[in-house]
């Protein structure tokens, strides 16, 4: 099957992007470097082309309380102009998808519109899923990104840039917050929210495709450093944020995967897995998700071996060098009795154990 490409995709090559596959698509894996698109993005601000994800819009009555069916997370806890991250379980509790719902308030009276974020290897299947679930409650379920770009505007210098490319005042726009800003040159107003997958300030902005190369070229001009799925993954893991399919997925659930702040179990929704949950929550988790500290500088890739005493008890998820800390760090399943902060283990590479402690996340919180 031909890989999907982004409407940026002839100008990330031009920019000399090196395209890779990735979820069904030709995404650029890295620019000018790793580790020079890394310190863009921690020091001054770095621009990502992420139009291979998923972008829904539920229009229809009470949009929230047809989606709090699919979801542990009190959604009447946000309002017009706000979002929050949450997951999609299946039955059993394990994680469908990890994914942001905007509300974008009412149309009238009887209609109101929430926007979801999908991941691009699951788009497909949520797609379906809520569509099933959703569209015989009364809602129309549609592809709101359909040809446009999705693009996201990282660093301590992103809001400031956003600022003077649109003549707005971002200062009141609170992390989730969303709103749409009007560019000059652009022919239509951008949905843009301060959310992001890097662990630093900025914003992830929905444009049409021609509106946003035009952006990705004012930006490149003004420059602003174009960044690749590398630096994306180094940066995401040194602020602990989970990557679906890796740390965690359908046989993983909240609780395990360090995500049981999602759970809101108060809430009187009988929402699809909650029965598991509350087991679970009863029981206690068969496993946790922690982070690891190595010695040396060797790197602990997905699906290594985690010991303890020289007896396999654990395994990657996640890991890379740490270009800010300078240091190899992962995130790791092991058993709840070893999940403490200080737990000395050691990870399997390559038929040699390399020491590593259990520390707090995330490795790496912006000043």
């Amino acid at each position: 099957m031909a890989l999907q490409r982004t409407p940026l995709h002839e100008l990330c090559r031009q920019a000399n992007g090196r395209m890779v596959p990735f979820a069904g698509w030709e995404m650029p894996v890295q620019f000018s470097g790793l580790i020079q698109e890394h310190k863009a993005v921690r020091e001054q601000v770095g621009m990502f082309d992420i139009s291979h994800m998923g972008v829904l819009r539920l229009e229809g009555p009470t949009p929230k309380d047809a989606l709090q069916k699919l979801l542990p997370s009190d959604l009447h806890r946000i309002g017009p102009g706000e979002a929050c991250y949450t997951v999609m379980l299946n039955e059993q509790g394990g994680i469908l998808d990890d994914l942001i719902v905007y509300d974008l308030g009412a149309l009238d009276a009887q209609r109101g519109v929430l926007v979801l974020v999908i991941n691009a290897a699951c788009a497909e299947s949520d797609t379906a899923w809520i569509r099933d679930h959703l569209e015989p409650a009364g809602l129309t379920v549609t592809d709101l990104k359909a040809d446009g770009v999705l693009l996201a505007l990282q660093g301590p210098q992103a809001i400031p840039l956003l600022e003077s490319l649109s003549g707005s005042d971002l200062s009141g726009l609170p992390r989730f917050g969303h709103r749409e800003l009007h560019f000059n040159g652009l022919n239509n107003s951008v949905f843009t929210a301060r959310t992001g997958y890097t662990g630093e300030d900025g914003a992830e902005l929905l444009l049409s495709g021609e509106d946003g190369c035009r952006l990705w070229s004012r930006l490149l001009e003004l420059g602003v450093t174009p960044c690749g799925l590398g630096a994306r993954d180094t940066l995401r893991l040194e602020a602990a944020m989970h990557l679906y399919g890796q740390d965690m997925d359908a046989e993983t659930n909240p609780f395990e995967a360090g995500l049981g702040w999602l759970v809101h179990l108060e809430i009187p929704s009988d929402f699809t897995g909650r029965q598991a949950l509350e087991r679970v929550a009863e029981s206690g988790p068969a496993k946790r998700l922690v982070g690891l500290k190595l010695q040396g500088r060797a790197i602990a890739r997905h699906d290594y071996p985690v010991l303890h005493h020289d007896e396999p008890i654990g395994v990657i998820t996640s890991g890379s060098w740490s270009p800010t800390l300078e240091e190899a760090i992962a995130l790791a399943f092991v058993p709840p009795s070893l999940a403490k902060v200080g737990t000395e283990l050691s990870v399997e590479i390559r038929g040699k154990t390399q020491p590593a402690t259990v520390v707090r996340r995330p490795f790496y919180k912006r000043p």
